[in-house]
């Protein structure tokens, strides 16, 4: 069961190492994201979820890498021989996690970008499924297509969209992430509609009577931000009635 979810973004810069001097323009999203992933320790499972070009699982002598970025830095430092290395999205989980000396101990896996939205949510409902109090890590971007300067440069459209999913995120409104769609999200390059939708499925929504788990959870939007011209959002979502 689903007790407790951090949603956080994955850019590379969120590691003040790999940011160098403009690290102290995300200190207020590092906060934010420290704040989020703080309540999902303790419970039984940990899973750290986010997007890839497929859906899979890794194993635990998978490793973080920022090396394709340029920053020689690795976790854990010395990788077993013959070990995978993780997608961006789960290596800046990993970051995260270690910031609370708990990156070892979490699950780690990738949806696909392109995983339908019925795809994502069942997912969703059997990570939920898969111990008695389940903890997850989302990792997602919003659209890259916020300013000119933008790496997806303008489009008009990604400002409305990124609000209807931080107004979701903030509300615990899974029926809402699960109801995004998939063309739209690419066109405006959101990176973590598939991850967020993997959220939506583990809270409940499409689980049949009560399709958006309605009242489930609550949700605290803790930064909605792009100062690149990418949708960066945090948020913490806790089962109602329950500490997490």
């Amino acid at each position: 069961m689903l007790v407790s979810a951090a949603v956080c973004p994955h850019p590379p810069i969120l590691v003040p190492a790999m940011a160098g001097e403009a690290a102290p323009e995300l200190d207020a999203l590092r906060a934010a994201c420290d704040e989020a992933v703080r309540p999902l320790l303790g419970g039984d499972a940990l899973i750290v979820v986010g997007g890839a070009p497929e859906t899979r699982s890794y194993g635990p002598d998978a490793y973080a890498t920022l090396q394709p970025y340029g920053l020689a830095w690795t976790s854990p430092d010395d990788p077993d021989n013959g070990a995978e290395a993780l997608p961006l999205s789960l290596t800046v989980g990993r970051w995260l996690l270690d910031q609370h000396k708990t990156g070892a101990a979490a699950r780690y896996l990738s949806v696909a970008f392109g995983a339908s939205p019925a795809e994502c949510l069942a997912l969703g409902r059997e990570l939920a499924e898969s111990a008695g109090r389940v903890a997850l890590l989302v990792m997602g971007d919003g659209s890259a297509c916020r300013s000119e300067k933008a790496p997806g440069y303008l489009d008009e459209r990604a400002g409305p969209y990124d609000g209807a999913v931080a107004r979701a995120l903030g509300d615990a409104a899974a029926a809402a992430l699960a109801a995004l769609d998939p063309g739209l999200s690419l066109e405006v390059q959101a990176a973590g509609r598939a991850a967020w939708q993997v959220l939506a499925g583990a809270s409940g929504a499409g689980a049949g009577a009560d399709e958006g788990g309605a009242g489930r959870f609550t949700g605290r939007l803790l930064a909605d931000e792009a100062p690149y011209g990418v949708g960066y959002f945090v948020a913490g979502w806790s089962r109602a009635g329950q500490d997490g």
